[in-house]
């Protein structure tokens, strides 16, 4: 707006309006009541900024150069160094996200000092495409660098390129490892089992899934299991199935899996779908967690818009088991004020599976007292008691 402000000026105009341009830039309007500034199309500014968790002060803070967009960020420990960290952290030049385009990718390695306090920039490495999540491998790093699965290792001048995987579809958006065994989220194409034969210095996709799901995040479960969340609202849990786990454990020289391709031409095994349920929201993150004292491990979610969800095990039959009838007596019972049938809601893109929608549950005790008594007696409890019941699975996880 300044320089257009200069460019609409006459030639007697051009000093008073290039006075105005600086006193217009200068300004300072606060972001409260005109919001903040927006950036145009390929311009980007990234900042490493340490904090203290206890009291939020801000340690130090490292400003990127102009154009440079960091994408992701991991803490490792190279086996060539074992008594020192390192933060590995991603970045782009140049990103434009419709078309997509960028002029290349950088990894920068910080060296972590005075216990945590402080960042040294050791070196730069240049790579071709944007580094989209990072994770440490028995003293090295995985990188996922555009559609490829790298191991970097750490060198003097900058990170030296040990091992790579071409068979990623389309984007490397997750990397979770466990052992030898690495689980690659990827944009379009949901989860990839890798395998890491030492011997061979190669990574094979084993396992793949059936069905393309749009990654946002993800977490691991245990050594055969996977929770992940993708853009359309959907958590899905999926498992390796127990033949195809040992079967890759006992192969010793990784040829089945590396040249026995399967259905949809990709990996030679396929994953098990263990649940499908429709949040409504994108995802942002998806965590393992105890959030009270004492308490069991629950999964817990927050979503784009700011909402917070917690998905909770069950750890008896009879709970399940009553939970379920429970929700099937309220699906009838309790109408949305939409309208929506909540079944077909509950499966919008793929159908649900093995999850009980606690929101609906909660909504017992706010429906008419008669309908709570009727409902109660379908499940030879009284209203008190159903109440109790969804009182305790609430307070055993989280509040």
């Amino acid at each position: 707006m300044a320089e257009e402000m200069i460019e609409a000026a006459q030639e007697e105009e051009q000093e008073i309006a290039a006075e105005m341009a600086a006193q217009f830039l200068n300004e300072e309007r606060p972001e409260s009541v005109f919001g903040a500034p927006k950036a145009g199309a390929g311009m980007w500014a990234s900042c490493i900024r340490v904090l203290n968790p206890i009291n939020g002060q801000t340690l130090q803070k490292i400003a990127l150069e102009q154009n440079e967009a960091a994408h992701s960020i991991a803490l490792v420990k190279f086996a060539s160094k074992p008594d020192e960290q390192y933060l590995i952290v991603g970045l782009s030049r140049d990103l434009v996200l419709a078309p997509r385009s960028l002029s290349g990718g950088i990894l920068h390695t910080y060296k972590v000092t005075e216990a945590g306090a402080k960042l040294e920039l050791m070196h730069t490495t240049q790579v071709e495409e944007m580094p989209g999540a990072i994770a440490p491998f028995q003293g090295r790093v995985l990188i996922g660098v555009g559609r490829f699965l790298r191991i970097y290792d750490l060198g003097k001048k900058k990170l030296l390129r040990k091992c790579e995987n071409k068979h990623i579809p389309n984007f490397v958006v997750t990397i979770h490892t466990m052992g030898q065994r690495v689980v690659v989220g990827d944009i379009q194409d949901s989860f990839h089992f890798v395998r890491y034969k030492r011997q061979e210095n190669q990574l094979i996709v084993f396992a793949d899934d059936t069905t393309p799901r749009w990654i946002t995040c993800s977490t691991l479960l245990d050594y055969n299991t996977v929770a992940g969340a993708d853009k359309f609202g959907n958590i899905t849990v999926i498992r390796l199935p127990q033949e195809v786990s040992d079967d890759v454990d006992e192969d010793p020289t990784g040829n089945k899996a590396l040249w026995d391709r399967g259905v949809l031409s990709g990996a030679s095994q396929k994953i098990d779908i263990i649940a499908n349920f429709h949040i409504g929201e994108l995802v942002t993150s998806l965590q393992r967690a105890t959030l009270i004292p004492g308490g069991s491990e629950a999964l817990v979610y927050t979503t784009l818009s700011g909402g917070i969800g917690m998905l909770v095990p069950f750890t008896s039959h009879e709970d399940h088991d009553f939970f379920q009838h429970l929700e099937m007596y309220m699906r009838s019972e309790y109408q949305s004020i939409v309208g929506r049938d909540h079944l077909a809601y509950r499966s919008y893109y793929f159908p649900l599976k093995n999850m009980i929608d606690g929101d609906l549950c909660e909504m017992f005790n706010s429906i008419d007292i008669s309908k709570q008594r009727s409902l109660a007696e379908e499940l030879e409890r009284t209203p008190s008691e159903v109440s109790k019941k969804l009182e305790d699975i609430r307070t055993r996880y989280a509040f």
